[in-house]
């Protein structure tokens, strides 16, 4: 018995160091595996962090950009204010300089009318007075005209400059 005893012996080593390799690598196998999960979970955890930072992020930014199209908004529906308020007065204004230019009509269709009744003698020096009468009521009435329309240009071009400074100074904040 001893004699198959020692031929199996060798087997016998074989097969238990076949085994106990076998074992160690079955140990080594999990503990990458183990290892690998480990990592694994922390790199889930870090993407799932950096995925939440990235949401507040963009809602953070979000906020923002709404907060600065709400105050364009703002400064655009002031400037619009600035500029109805600016063409209001200057309709005002038109029919001021309307009523003066009206009044310089009639005074010249009254020196006009007053040369009819009056004597030879005195007819030319009134002819000449009456043209530079009506000459100055026409510059009058045009310089009037001009200046309305360019103080209107002026108004309007005001008003949006200010909004436009408005709006530029609102991106700052």
């Amino acid at each position: 018995m001893n004699a198959i005893l020692l031929k199996a012996l060798p087997y016998i080593a074989a097969l238990l160091l076949a085994l106990a390799l076998g074992a160690l690598y079955g140990a080594y196998h999990h503990g990458v595996s183990v290892t690998n999960d480990d990592w694994q979970a922390e790199w889930n955890a870090r993407d799932t962090r950096d995925a939440r930072a990235k949401e507040q992020n963009e809602a953070a930014e979000r906020a923002k950009e709404q907060a600065h199209q709400q105050a364009i908004n703002k400064v655009i529906q002031d400037g619009q204010q600035l500029i109805d308020q600016a063409t209001a007065d200057a309709v005002v204004a038109r029919a001021s300089a309307d009523s003066l230019r009206g009044q310089a009509d009639k005074l010249a269709a009254r020196l006009t009318a007053s040369k009819a009744g009056s004597n030879s003698c005195t007819a030319a020096a009134s002819a000449a007075a009456t043209r530079a009468v009506m000459v100055l009521a026409d510059v009058l009435k045009r310089a009037d005209q001009r200046a309305g329309d360019l103080a209107g240009y002026a108004d309007q071009s005001h008003g949006r400059g200010v909004t436009c400074e408005q709006a530029y100074d609102s991106l700052g904040k």
